[in-house]
Formats: C-alpha cells, sequence, structure tokens
C-alpha cells in the first residue's frame, strides 16, 4: 500500500475514491459545456451508429438538409447510396482504429453534398468509440461576422455584404439579393476591405477563416439537448 493510501488524522476512509468519482464527473460536465461551445459539428457514436453526444452545431446541421439525420437515437444516411459506407466507416474505426473521410450525398438531391471526417477513439479507453467531425457549411458563424464587423465599424450594409460573402455568396447575387446595383456591393466591399486592411478578397476571407469560432448563448430550445 502506498503511503498516500492511508487514512490520514480527520480524514474519512474512503473519501478520497469519492472525490475522485466527482472530479471525473465534473470533467465530463466541463467536456459536454466546451463541445456546445464550439461553432464546429461533432458526433460521437459506437460503431452501430448509436450516439452517445452530439453538440449544438452538429444538432444544427444535421437539421437542416444535410446528408446524415439523427433518428432517435440514431445516426443514419439520408440516401441509400451513403448507408454501407457510412456503415463500414464507422465499424472500421472502430473494430480497427481506421479513420477516413467520407464525401456523403448528392448534387442532385435536396440534401446535397457533405464531407465527414471518421475518427477512431480507442486509445486507453475501455471501450472504444468513433467521432464524426463534419465539415462547416460556411466560413465563420453570423455571430463571428457581427464581432469582425463590430471591431472595424462596418456600416449595417457592409455588414450584410460580409456575411454573405462568408456563405460564399457572389458579389452579383449579393447585389440581386438587396436590390442594388453591383457598382454599390463592389463599393461596400472596397470599403470593407480598407477598413479592415486587408488588400484584397481572398485576404479578407482568410481574416474570417482565423476568426475564433463564437457561439451565441441564445440557443434554439429543439436544439438543447
Amino acid at each position: 500500500m502506498w503511503m498516500s493510501e492511508f487514512v490520514q488524522p480527520g480524514q474519512v476512509p474512503g473519501s478520497r475514491p469519492r472525490e475522485r468519482r466527482q472530479a471525473a464527473s465534473l470533467s465530463n460536465q466541463w467536456m459536454g459545456l466546451v463541445l456546445e461551445e464550439l461553432d464546429h459539428g461533432v458526433v460521437l457514436l459506437n460503431g452501430a451508429g448509436r450516439v452517445l453526444h452530439s453538440n449544438l452545431a452538429a444538432r444544427a446541421s444535421l437539421d437542416d438538409n444535410h446528408p446524415l439525420e439523427l433518428v432517435g437515437q440514431h445516426l443514419r444516411a439520408r440516401l441509400l447510396t451513403d448507408a454501407v459506407p457510412l456503415a463500414e466507416a464507422l465499424e472500421g474505426a472502430e473494430a480497427s482504429g481506421r479513420r477516413c473521410l467520407l464525401r456523403l450525398g448528392d448534387d442532385r438531391a435536396e440534401c446535397g453534398r457533405a464531407n465527414v471526417v471518421v475518427v477512431p477513439l480507442n486509445r486507453d479507453v475501455n471501450q472504444a468509440a468513433v467521432l464524426l467531425i463534419l465539415e462547416r457549411r460556411q466560413l465563420c458563424g453570423d455571430l463571428a461576422a457581427q464581432w469582425f464587423a463590430l471591431r472595424y465599424q462596418l456600416t449595417p450594409a457592409e455588414t450584410e455584404v460580409l456575411k454573405a460573402l462568408s456563405n460564399g455568396v457572389k458579389p452579383t447575387e449579393v447585389a440581386q439579393r438587396q436590390g442594388v446595383a453591383i457598382s454599390t456591393v463592389r463599393s461596400q466591399i472596397q470599403s470593407i476591405r480598407a477598413k479592415s486592411g486587408a488588400d484584397s478578397i481572398g485576404e479578407l476571407m482568410r481574416q474570417l477563416a482565423l476568426l475564433p469560432p463564437l457561439v451565441s448563448s441564445l440557443r434554439p430550445a429543439k436544439l438543447v439537448n
């Protein structure tokens, strides 16, 4: 028996195991909260597709025309053509520790296409699990774009242009959506670049891509676990 395992004066026998259990429980709670703050969808599940945990970003993505969907406590492919590749990837990750990149969906289908990274979690654990990392559908979230706009004192119109560009919308389409001339949008883009110090649209997009992920503290009720 190690000296640290002797009961010290005033110490209640068995208190340390209880403290360790409490610390482990608290760590799990913290980890769950950390995952909820990520602006990147992650799903923890087993090889059979049973979901153990999914964060807010994942639930939002899977609820909106994604090739994958949550059905009860299980993750399923919306298209039959994706069912076998998904099952094989999950089984291979859990049983063999194989990681891969899945390209799911179909451009002709309503769900479109999406990339999913399959990561095995099988090191130093009693039971292996699988982590799915979903791709981001936009360069940065609206909250991060709003923060960027406030930092550089963009006008409301410039902020809307910035958000549209971060979502992959082309300047011509931005002009159509806002009912203005393309020259107006180009002037707004030039103003955004001047205020942010970006030499080009590419540099502006790089600045947005480097923003830390920000998730709103206001959570839709249907997405809260």
